[in-house]
Order: structure tokens, then C-alpha cells, then sequence
């Protein structure tokens, strides 16, 4: 006997009697998606280039992306915004990213529409639209699309993925993440990672077999319910980390320097008819030093950052290989759509002569070429956290110019992949019609028969700006339904009307040319005058690479591609234009919890996400632990926050009390009590008291006195010269009683969890230190 079903919502179909046997059963109808419905697959890399994947023309390897490329379609006229959240926001919703608030990352976010990091409950995700149609919703790795100070255990947790329509979620929830220690999340809560980098950890493995195992879970009990599956790759963004055996298939590859790379990437660019033939490389970039004029000390350490990068992507296509074998296993392959793409072109985040600690970057820290020389044999490994010279980054957006941030088509555009062999027929063909990040979602609707939905959990839904592409598919000359389409990225502008482009560089066409850096703020008498001068116009149809200047020649159009982006600009919430970086991260945000001045922190809690936490640079603090030391003392971290990129902890080892300032890596501060810390309860406590102010432009944090107390009593004390003046370490929170993640001193080896009883630690930012005696002081110095 065959089950009655009836739509949920609709009358009941069955029949109600007085008993059982006078009546006739019915049920609600499970939600199952259409018979034969493929699955869905974004695979999300992060600053790639489009001259970086071999089937793009880079001498990288990545054989298992390239078979995707060969048996489906390259597009070679896709686009992104220039940065990774709001690339990612157009990924899944279809909008622009000024339309999802995010005209910047999330720890950028400023109060206006456009760019509050608050992406609107109306602008539903595809994994919102497709559960409603039976899928399984899984997202892997790096998430970066909440709101930064709601990403704490306190939430809310209605914009983390799950939150968003993904029934599981397996990655983190930040920008970036150390590949050896993450900061990973599970579902909603905190996790560590199962094993260790001595025990061969790397967190893109880890990401595969979750990947694997989610679908694994879903289609050995339903195997014909699709999923759609959002996989995101901490790579290729730094840091760059990977093991020596995949860095040194690459020794010697890049010796001959980035312009050899780009001709090299060009012409091959032209034989897999990527770019026309008639097509001209871009200038030679400003701000790259000629690899000719590099001293034998500076090509040998960039061309090992190069290696480093590259065995990072072959070794990241491989883990993606493994997810593919594990779909043609299942018999899913041929049946799953999947889509490939970068958020934004290669990063420049490296500076000019690279890093092997890019918190150095975001602390405003000149680089060091003999101290980064001294950790060459260390790149790619635990102990760094490094990223590539910029000449790299030039060459990675080969034939274009310029790099991520920028909206020269160096930053976005990017490589594409489609393959769908059971909806596609066309194989190893190229694409040439214009498209953009938000086109995605509205052609796998298209490509699924799925109308998008009027409401979303009884939220009205705005419509979808992008256009489907899916015509595009099997006929190579069905026309461009994208027309037309604005950027702009803090201060940085462009649009694309019909073949053209208009581009107003921010601060100038390279920071050599502009006589200042990146983020430079932009007053109202500036855009004037950047809206009167500055813009350049290029014909793209016959000038891929913005080669050609004819602003001056064609002036009409000029004046129309400048209005026509402030019509897209008002309609879609871009203003105000903005051209501040890293300063923006200062700006005051509304926070979840009430303001203080003292934090209590407990064992045995998640860490503490440092947009949520205390913050205690550049200001007088102290640190105090209510603790119980058992007989025979006791060890173990008592706070901690960063990794051995940058970041500070204060630890029992040895029965003595300890505190450490890991200054970016350069510097760590040591002070140790001259006692022992005695048995019973007791307060250990750490003071800072500033001395002088910080010079956040040569990124140097305010110097100051560091103090340890047990029960009050003076029992250790140093100057430190200077402390870590903005971002502490880029991929650790705040941790008590324990110690995850990369270690911010050699002192000790993490975990290091505390062998006594923490009954609380508080971190008083009111600037109320005690005062000590003139003799307190003549004691402990006779100490030292």
C-alpha cells in the first residue's frame, strides 16, 4: 500500500474518522529535490591569480584543476571586486557587495548601508534557496562573512553558516588562519585540530576529509538527495605554509625571476588561446624593482617565497584531487556542477621584499632583508607566517596590471572553471563573455529550472542583480548578458559598460606614481579633483590588459562612463567613496557586549575571539589570575592571546611566574619572578604601565614597564623598549588555562594546560595599577 503525501501547508488529504479503521492515513510530503538534480560545487581559492593555475598558463602545477578545465569550460572575462568578503558575499547571494554591506572585509566595516558587514536577511544565500529544494548544505573552510565582532561564543549566530542556510560547517571564521594551527570552528562551537604539524597536520587535508566525510554521511542514507557544497581553501592566501618535499619540487623553477615568469605565462597564455592573440602584456609595475637590479641576497630569498608559494598550490590542488576521486567513487562526479574561481587577484599584502611574518604588514613594521634571510630554510613551515614579494604578485595577475585591492584588472579578474558533464557538452573550450561573481547564483538557478524564491524564512527577498550565463554553456557565441558593472575597493574605482572601461586608481596608478601608500584617506576636495583628473579610459574589447590610455582622446566617453558610475554607485549603496586601509580598523563598531573596563575570563571556555576581547595594546593593564597551586606546584598557561607570529601570554613554568610580549616576531620580552609562586590560593598578576606613545607609522607599540605580582608583593620587572602597536597575532584569540594554536614563545610547547585550578582570570584596561614603593622597586632591580 502506497503512502498518501500532501504538500506542507495544504489540506490534510487523508480522511479523519471516529477510529483507526474508519479513517485514512496521510502524510506531509518530505521536501525532496527533482529527480536527477546535480550537485553543486564552489570551489573558492583565495588570491590567485589569473596567470597562477597551469591551465591558466602558470608553469604551477595543478593537474587535478586542470582536468577540470579540460573536460569543462575556462572563462576568461570573469570578474570579482577586488577583496575577499565582498567577492564572497556576491558568490553566494548573486548581489553586489555594496548591496551586502560589504564594501570592504568585515574587520573594515564602516556605519553606512553599503558597508556595515551586516549582509541584509533579504539578500538570501543559494544555500538558503536550495535547501528549500531538498539539498544538503555543507561550507568548508574560510567563512569571513559575519559581522567581526559577532563571531564570539556570545553570537548572535544568525549570520555564521549555519545561520545561513548550511546544515554544516567545518573551517573558520575569520579572514585568514594559520595552515598548521587554525582557529577552527565546528557547526557553532570551537574546535582543535585532530592532530598536530609534528604529526603531519595541515589544515587543507583536514578540510578534504571533512568535506568528504559531510557527504559521505548524507548520501549513504539518501543517496539520491544532491548537495550544494561552498569549499573554500585557506589557500592561496597567506600565510604560505607547506611542507619541504612539496616546496622543493620547485627548487631552482623561479630563478630567472618574475618578468621571465610573466613572458613565460604570456606566451602560454596565447597557445591555450586564454587571451587573443594580438593581446599586449602590461607595463612593467612601478613598484617592482627589475629582478635584474635584485642583489644576488634578494633573488635568492624571493625566489624560495616563490617556491614555497607554488609547492603551496600544488599541494592544495592535490587535497582538491581528493575530493573529486571521492565524487567519481561515489558515482557523483559527473552528475555535480562545480564552479571554480578566486575571491580576487594574487595579494600584494607581502610589501615589497616579501615577509616571513605578515602581521608584520598589518603593524605597520618595515620588513628586514637579512632577518628574513636568517629564516629562509623556515619558510612554508610552522614557525612562519610568510607571504610572497610583490613582484610575485605582479606576475601571478599576468597579462594584467596591478594586484589585489585594486580594481585594475590585475585585481579582479580572475581564473574560472565550470564542469558539469551530465548538463554541459562542450569540453576543454574557452568562454569570452563578460561576467561577474554575482552571476553565479543566478545561473545555477538557471541551470537547475529554480525560480529564486519571494521570501526566505518569511523574509521578502530583493531581486538578484546578476545574470545567468548558463546559455553560455554549449554555444561559445551567445551574446553577453552583462552589460554593465561598477567596482570600487576603499577608494578605488572603476566600471565596464559594452567593451570599456573607465578607472580611477586610488591613490594613483602605483604608489611610486602617487608619492603615497595604500589606504590613504580621500577628503571631498580630493574625489573632486580624482573625478575631474584622474580617471583613465580603456577600450578592453581590443586592450585587455589596460595598456592603452584614451582619456584624453575620447573625452565623451570618458564623461559618460564617470556618470554612469555614479548612477550604479547610488544605486546600489556605494558611497561614500573611502579610500582608507588598515585605519579603518580602528573605527568605533557597536558591540554585543556592555562597555568595560574589567573582563573576566574562565578555564575551560572557547577562545576568546580577539575582536571580542580586551583590548590592552598601547594602554596601562593588568593581567590577574585567581589561582589554587596544589602541593608540588604547578605549570601551564594562564592567559594567552596570538601565536608565534605576535601576541603575549602569561604562564607558571618551572615554579617560577612568567609573562612574554611576542613583538611581531622580532622581539619577545621575557620577565620572570625572582620567587617561586608558593602552594594555596594566590593571586598572579601582571602589570603594564605605559611610559611613552606609540608611532604607529614605524609601527612601534608604546613602550612601557612590565611588573609581575604574586598577592600583590613585587616580584619581577623590565622595560620594554617597544610593544606590538595594532593586530596581535593574526590567527589566535584569547585562551585560558591553555594554549592552542602556534606557540607565542619557544619557552613552551603548546597546549601547556595549566596543572592547577583556575577559578578566573581578569583583565583590568581602567589604567588602576598599584603603586609601588621607591625600595619595592630597589629591591626587584637588585634582582635582575
Amino acid at each position: 500500500m502506497s503512502l498518501k503525501e500532501y504538500k506542507s501547508g495544504t489540506t490534510f488529504a487523508g480522511v479523519i474518522g471516529r477510529t483507526p479503521d474508519q479513517s485514512s492515513p496521510a502524510w506531509p510530503m518530505p521536501l525532496r529535490a527533482k529527480k536527477g538534480a546535480p550537485n553543486v560545487l564552489f570551489i573558492v581559492l583565495d588570491d590567485t591569480g589569473f596567470g597562477q593555475l597551469g591551465c591558466y598558463g602558470s608553469p604551477i602545477d595543478t593537474p587535478n584543476l586542470d582536468s577540470l578545465a579540460q573536460e569543462g569550460l575556462r572563462y576568461n572575462n570573469m570578474h570579482t571586486t577586488a577583496l575577499c568578503s565582498p567577492t564572497r558575499t556576491c558568490i553566494v547571494t548573486g548581489r553586489n557587495h555594496h548591496s551586502n554591506a560589504m564594501a570592504c572585509i568585515t574587520e573594515g566595516s564602516t556605519g553606512f548601508p553599503g558597508s556595515n558587514g551586516y549582509i541584509p536577511l533579504e539578500n538570501g544565500f543559494l544555500s538558503e534557496i536550495l535547501l528549500q529544494h531538498g539539498y544538503n548544505t555543507y561550507a568548508l573552510g574560510k567563512w569571513h562573512l559575519s559581522p567581526a565582532d559577532q563571531i564570539s561564543a556570545a553570537g548572535p549566530y544568525d549570520r555564521w553558516p549555519l545561520g545561513r542556510g548550511f546544515e554544516r560547517f567545518y573551517g573558520f571564521l575569520g579572514g585568514e588562519t594559520h595552515q598548521y594551527y587554525p582557529d577552527l570552528t565546528y557547526d557553532n562551537h570551537h574546535v582543535e585540530p585532530p592532530k598536530t604539524p609534528e604529526e603531519g597536520y595541515h589544515v587543507t587535508e583536514d578540510l578534504v576529509n571533512k568535506a568528504i566525510s559531510f557527504i559521505a554521511d548524507a548520501k549513504q542514507v539518501a543517496p539520491n538527495k544532491p548537495f550544494f557544497m561552498y569549499f573554500c581553501t585557506g589557500a592561496m592566501h597567506a600565510p604560505h605554509h607547506v611542507t619541504k618535499q612539496w616546496i622543493d619540487r620547485y627548487n631552482g623553477k623561479f630563478d630567472d625571476g618574475w618578468e621571465a615568469y610573466r613572458q613565460k605565462v604570456f606566451n602560454r597564455q596565447k597557445e591555450l588561446g586564454i587571451i587573443p592573440q594580438n593581446a599586449q602584456l602590461s607595463r612593467h609595475d612601478p613598484d617592482v624593482k627589475p629582478w635584474k637590479e635584485c642583489s644576488p641576497d634578494e633573488k635568492k630569498l624571493y625566489a624560495r617565497m616563490m617556491e614555497v608559494y607554488a609547492g603551496f598550490f600544488t599541494h592544495t590542488d592535490y587535497h582538491i584531487g581528493r575530493l573529486l576521486d571521492f565524487l567519481k567513487t561515489i558515482g557523483e562526479f559527473d552528475n555535480t556542477m562545480i564552479m571554480v574561481i578566486s575571491d580576487n587577484g594574487a595579494s600584494a599584502e607581502g610589501g615589497p621584499e616579501g615577509s616571513v611574518n605578515e602581521n608584520l604588514f598589518f603593524n605597520n613594521v618595515p620588513e628586514s632583508l637579512q632577518e628574513n634571510l636568517k629564516a629562509i630554510d623556515k619558510l612554508g613551515g610552522p614557525e612562519t607566517y610568510n607571504h610572497y614579494a610583490w613582484g610575485w604578485t605582479w606576475a601571478g595577475n599576468t597579462p594584467f596590471r596591478r594586484w589585489k585591492r585594486e580594481t585594475y584588472r590585475g585585481g579582479i579578474s580572475d581564473p574560472f572553471i565550470v564542469h558539469w558533464p551530465k548538463g554541459i557538452k562542450a569540453k576543454g573550450e574557452v568562454r569570452t563573455q563578460y561576467a561577474h561573481a554575482i552571476d553565479m547564483v543566478p545561473t545555477v538557478l538557471d541551470a537547475l529550472g529554480i525560480e529564486p524564491p519571494a521570501t526566505i524564512k518569511g523574509v521578502t527577498q530583493s531581486p538578484i542583480q546578476g545574470m545567468s550565463f548558463a546559455p553560455t554553456f554549449d554555444d561559445p557565441k551567445a551574446p553577453t548578458k552583462h552589460q554593465i558593472q561598477y567596482f570600487e575597493m576603499m577608494g578605488h574605482r572603476s566600471i565596464y559598460h559594452d567593451g570599456w572601461r573607465a578607472v580611477c586608481p586610488w591613490p594613483g596608478p602605483s604608489f611610486k606614481e602617487a608619492g603615497k601608500g595604500f589606504g590613504a584617506p580621500i577628503s571631498a576636495e580630493q574625489l573632486t579633483k580624482l573625478d575631474a583628473t584622474s580617471w583613465e579610459l580603456y577600450h578592453v574589447e581590443t586592450d585587455i590588459a589596460e595598456n592603452h590610455n584614451l582619456a584624453s582622446q575620447n573625452r565623451p566617453k570618458l564623461i559618460e562612463m564617470i556618470a554612469q558610475w555614479y548612477v550604479e554607485a547610488g544605486k546600489y549603496n556605494v558611497l561614500p567613496v573611502d579610500g582608507r586601509g588598515v585605519q579603518r580598523f580602528a573605527d568605533p563598531r557597536p558591540q554585543i557586549a556592555i562597555d568595560r573596563k574589567r573582563y573576566t575570563y574562565y578555564p575551560n571556555t572557547q577562545p576568546i575571539a580577539t575582536n571580542a576581547a580586551a583590548r590592552v595594546l598601547n594602554r596601562s593593564h593588568a593581567i590577574t589570575a585567581d589561582v589554587e597551586i596544589p602541593k608540588g606546584g604547578a605549570q601551564g598557561v594562564l592567559l594567552s592571546q596570538g601565536g608565534n607570529d605576535g601576541g603575549y601570554a602569561l604562564y607558571v613554568k618551572e615554579s617560577k611566574l612568567h609573562y612574554v610580549h611576542n613583538y611581531v616576531a622580532r622581539t619577545i620580552y621575557h620577565v620572570e619572578s625572582k620567587v617561586t609562586v608558593p602552594q594555596g590560593r594566590h593571586k598572579l598578576r601582571y602589570e603594564f604601565e605605559v611610559t611613552g606613545k606609540p608611532d604607529f607609522a614605524t609601527g612601534k607599540g608604546a613602550p612601557g614597564r612590565a611588573q609581575l605580582y604574586i598577592d600583590n608583593e613585587l616580584v619581577g620587572q623590565r622595560e620594554m623598549s617597544v610593544t606590538t602597536p595594532v593586530a596581535l597575532g593574526l590567527a589566535g584569540g584569547v585562551s585560558v588555562g591553555v594554549a592552542p594554536g602556534s606557540p607565542v614563545t619557544p619557552d613552551y610547547k603548546p597546549p601547556f594546560e595549566f596543572t592547577g585550578k583556575i577559578y578566573s582570570v581578569t583583565v583590568d584596561v581602567s589604567g588602576e595599577l598599584i603603586k609601588d614603593t621607591e625600595a619595592d622597586y630597589r629591591k626587584i632591580m637588585a634582582q635582575q
